[in-house]
């Protein structure tokens, strides 16, 4: 609330076109609301929400509220009956322009039609206009103490710089951009008008000028495709998750893209009528999105969490009780393993959680795994059990088992978190995707390799099965040359020819093909004895992990790599490492640190907002723990998808270092 009232007096200084009006601090009772303390002053719940955006929210006590208090008499002051015309609003026209065309006061305008306190003109409405005659007011007189012109001056503000000014009064999902644009100036100039605002809320007034621009540039739209600003900072991995297009064919259809991605460039993008994305402040999203959010100094919710767990443990298959047959399942069977591991973070996730106030009603389901009724199975367990309640859902496991959940309880908009599938699901409303897909990592990859790759001499060597990527690493760097792979082996002389000796070489490996990974790393580590390399991918398989591919030699050409997580960094998760030994007595591996991780976000999401999707909407940013970090952005169709990709370099020493991060 402090900051609110000094931004409003901000504007009270140096907005000339706004109406001297006088206030007062109300500090809030046990018992009142907002009705009552409207009542109260005689005024309407919008004036206190315009001077009090938080307040819609909700009050508590001992709350300051900033009141205007020569708002209650403005209508009763009069000594004559105010009378009225009625204005049909044409396109384009502005409070402004009404205010300069029947000469009177915004504000004026304003008191009569409460919605424009926190909505902009709409075309076709009819508003009412007050008929105000020469030598009547509506409002108190201004306090006569400093003059506006003093005020400026003693703030260091030029008055001819202020004169040409107007108040805009935010409105729900505008952005600074978009604000910006539409009365013609940058965002930092609208920042340095406005230096107290830092993140915007609705109602919240803004200085800005009073130049409306008549097209706005962001968004054109005709029945067949949209035509898009790019915002400053933006590149392909952005655009592609935003409006659900795939690099290529954002190139087929934007050609210009082909030299990379610039600020102020229009991209034409297939209509979609239905995308969800108005839904969803894109732009502010993104502007925070490089903000990390500590959830343990914001809990406020502390109602127990009703949490469930859906894993494949196939305990079913087991035929006995007894302890050999359930060492030899474990043993045997994979996807149990990795169940049960990340079941283990799960718990300790739940346990820390208690620590800090968060109690959890923890309820587990085995959804087995039989590709003939794992759709079945899950819709069974979510016939037959009570999730009214229920607060969120991590898992099952697999795409077409958590595409079931989603679909299953998204009537009752339960959110559903798939923990460890790269594959791209089922747009559902209440799917949360945790893990960023393979084409994620690849593009956040190519974008990497693009805002680096000047004065590199680029050498990429794929195979046929790579041609995707090789095709989208040939539009982001056009200077690279390629070397394709014969007989699943690269030689070292083809390798020579195309490296460079007085510049950084960097070489693109694209291939899971063990032959071609070992005569590629062996041949470039020799190689690197004489020449700078160093070696990238977009795609890190597992053959990478084959012994006849040497980690040393990987190591000495600080191989670069996208990674969901930062492969188990011992240094920073020391803590948890200690915890997990003593607990289970064995290090945990990076299903447990991920279910650890994950579950942890969720429960302190969910205990500092009323519920998951709030959360997203308070908190913008990103959050990271031991291994992971977790920022969700709203997928075009629905859903929400996890875009934190890792940048990861492995050192000379064989450790592992975070190079960049997404």
């Amino acid at each position: 609330m402090k900051y609110l009232f000094a931004l409003f007096l901000l504007f009270q200084v140096f907005t000339t076109e706004a109406v001297a009006q006088q206030f007062k601090y109300h500090t809030v009772t046990s018992g009142e609301t907002v009705n009552s303390i409207a009542r109260s002053y005689n005024i309407s719940k919008e004036d206190i929400f315009k001077y009090n955006p938080d307040a819609q929210e909700g009050i508590s006590v001992s709350a300051k509220l900033v009141i205007p208090v020569n708002a209650s008499n403005t209508e009763s002051s009069q000594n004559t009956e105010v009378s009225f015309r009625t204005h049909k609003v044409a396109k384009k026209e502005t409070l402004y322009g009404l205010s300069q065309q029947y000469n009177v006061e915004i504000d004026q305008i304003k008191r009569y039609n409460k919605h424009l306190y926190s909505e902009e003109l709409q075309t076709g409405e009819e508003i009412r206009i007050p008929n105000i005659s020469e030598g009547q007011t509506t409002t108190a007189p201004a306090p006569a103490a400093i003059s506006a012109p003093q005020q400026q001056q003693n703030s260091g503000i030029d008055p001819q710089e202020t004169r040409n000014t107007r108040e805009h009064v935010v409105i729900p999902k505008e952005t600074k951009y978009g604000i910006a644009r539409k009365y013609g100036l940058t965002v930092q100039e609208l920042e340095e008008m406005n230096p107290t605002v830092d993140v915007l809320q609705p109602g919240i007034m803004l200085k800005v000028g009073t130049n409306v621009l008549e097209n706005e540039p962001v968004i054109i739209t005709d029945d067949t495709f949209e035509f898009y600003e790019v915002q400053p900072q933006e590149n392909f991995f952005r655009l592609t998750r935003k409006f659900g297009i795939d690099r290529d064919s954002l190139i087929a259809l934007n050609p210009a893209l082909k030299d990379g991605v610039k600020s102020g460039m229009v991209l034409k993008i297939p209509a979609d009528p239905e995308s969800g994305e108005g839904d969803f402040d894109f732009e502010n999203f993104e502007d925070a999105e490089e903000t990390n959010v500590n959830l343990r100094s914001s809990l406020s919710n502390f109602s127990t969490k009703e949490l469930v767990v859906m894993l494949p443990y196939n305990l079913d298959k087991i035929e006995t009780d007894s302890t050999d047959a359930y060492k030899n399942a474990i043993l045997n069977d994979r996807v149990l393993r990795i169940s049960l591991d990340f079941y283990s973070g799960v718990l300790m996730a739940v346990e820390e959680a208690k620590e800090l106030g968060i109690s959890t009603n923890l309820r587990v389901f085995d959804t087995k795994y039989d590709s003939q009724r794992d759709a079945q199975e899950v819709n069974n367990i979510i016939n037959t059990n009570n999730f009214n309640n229920v607060d969120a859902v991590i898992g099952p496991l697999l795409q077409t088992t958590t595409e079931a959940a989603a679909a299953k309880l998204s009537r009752e908009n339960i959110p559903v978190i798939s923990p460890l599938s790269n594959k791209q699901m089922q747009p559902y409303s209440n799917l949360f995707q945790s893990r960023p897909t393979d084409e994620m990592l690849a593009d956040v990859m190519v974008d990497y390799l693009q805002q680096n790759a000047n004065n590199k001499n680029i050498v990429v060597i794929a195979d046929g099965k790579s041609y995707q990527v090789k095709s989208k690493l040939s539009n982001a760097l056009p200077e690279a040359k390629f070397i394709n792979p014969g007989n699943g082996y690269v030689s070292e002389s083809a390798m020579n020819q195309a490296l460079a000796a007085n510049r950084e070489n960097w070489v693109i490996l694209e291939s899971d093909d063990v032959g071609i990974l070992s005569s590629v790393t062996s041949g470039l580590n020799r190689l690197a004895r004489d020449k700078n390399i160093k070696l990238f991918t977009t795609k890190k398989g597992s053959n990478y992990d084959n012994d006849n591919v040497s980690n040393t030699h990987l190591a000495r050409l600080n191989f670069h790599y996208p990674s969901v997580d930062k492969e188990h960094n011992q240094e920073d998760s020391r803590e948890f490492i200690e915890e997990y030994v003593e607990k289970y007595g064995l290090v945990p591996n990076q299903y447990a640190v991920r279910g650890y991780d994950l579950t942890l976000d969720v429960l302190l999401r969910l205990a500092s907002a009323k519920d998951l999707y709030d959360s997203f909407n308070r908190y913008k940013g990103y959050t990271e723990y031991y291994e992971n970090k977790f920022h969700y952005m709203p997928l075009s169709g629905g859903g929400f998808q996890n875009d934190a990709v890792y940048i990861m370099r492995v050192n000379e020493d064989l450790s592992l270092s975070v190079e960049n991060d997404f």
